[in-house]
């Protein structure tokens, strides 16, 4: 079939209206499950300190009957900090660009408001889950706040990472691990470094119920052998018969209690955190808000900001497996 003479069609058209979907898709992941399990505590110095304590180790405990008291000299506790870092985004847009009808949105100082909120957010996580060390900084040079690998001093190294070293606390400051050379299949993620990595923070007095890896580390975990006897299965969940395939292993069941396996995309992949969600807290200085700048032109210039510190509570309720090999 032909088109017959003469017909108005679409390419002859002018003053088409638009067709755009008042809508803008972001696909960005924005998770941070680090920051939202911890705590909100607040800090009111630069240096953010906390003290921990330790019971004297239990044993045997007899007296005689009518005997004179005698003293033992009191341990004192311990003073850890950790220095707060400040996170900060900044716009600028016109007034015209605020003024112009848009579509997805009305004003684009309120959409970049919320986009950079978002970005600080991620950024925060990142800090907080990584081997970042603690620096008090300076006049010319940034504060930084220790991140979670730094902090946990908890740790099982595989077989063939015997050079990874994690120094700690020391003179005020955490240090950042160091990696080793992780390679082959000593360094590869098993359960006995699990379940390694549970009883230190279990025979230290911690709680740990939740497993932080990246995705490498998880998908590892679902090649264990438990994880194995059901890999592949169909599991009824309704009458209708409607399924679900097991692939993977959300939720760890062992000898020192149940752990729910998170993912964090921020964390980096050579690395497994077992934490025990009571010894996390975010310390605020400041909570994150916009900040309107001095006008210095036909715009708007803003800035969102915020200071904070990571407080691991006591360290050693929380362990972590150091080092692991990654592709």
């Amino acid at each position: 079939m032909a088109q017959v003479s003469g017909t108005t069609d679409t390419y002859d058209l002018v003053g088409i209206q638009e067709d755009v979907e008042d809508i803008i898709h972001d696909l960005s992941p924005t998770d941070t499950p680090f920051k939202a399990m911890a705590s909100r505590g607040k800090a009111d110095a630069t240096l953010h300190q906390w003290q921990t304590d330790a019971l004297e180790a239990a044993g045997a405990n007899r007296q005689i009957e009518g005997d004179d008291a005698s003293y033992a000299t009191a341990v004192p506790t311990v003073m850890l900090s950790n220095y707060t870092q400040i996170v900060r985004k900044t716009l600028i847009v016109s007034r015209t660009a605020d003024r112009v009808r848009k579509y997805g949105r009305d004003r684009e100082t309120a959409r970049l408001i919320v986009k950079r909120g978002k970005e600080i957010n991620r950024d925060m996580e990142y800090a907080l889950v990584r081997n970042q060390a603690s620096s008090a900084g300076g006049s010319g040079t940034a504060r930084s706040s220790a991140g979670a690998e730094s902090m946990i001093t908890n740790r099982v190294l595989p077989a063939t990472s015997g050079a990874g070293t994690t120094p700690g606390y020391a003179s005020g400051v955490w240090a950042a691990p160091t990696d080793g050379t992780a390679s082959g299949a000593g360094s590869t993620l098993s359960e006995d470094m699990l379940k390694a990595a549970m009883e230190l923070s279990w025979a230290d007095g911690g709680d740990a119920s939740i497993i932080m890896s990246n995705t490498y580390q998880k998908k590892v975990a679902a090649t264990f052998a438990g994880a194995n006897k059901f890999a592949g299965n169909t599991v009824n969940i309704s009458a209708t018969g409607k399924g679900s395939v097991i692939g993977s292993v959300d939720v760890y069941i062992g000898d020192f209690g149940e752990y729910r396996w998170k993912l964090n995309r921020w964390m980096r992949q050579s690395t497994v955190l077992l934490l025990d969600p009571d010894h996390i807290e975010v310390s605020w200085l400041d909570r994150i808000k916009p900040v309107e700048l001095a006008k210095t032109g036909d715009a708007d210039k803003m800035m969102l900001i915020g200071e904070f510190a990571l407080t691991m509570g006591n360290p050693d309720a929380h362990a972590k497996i150091q080092d692991l090999y990654s592709a």
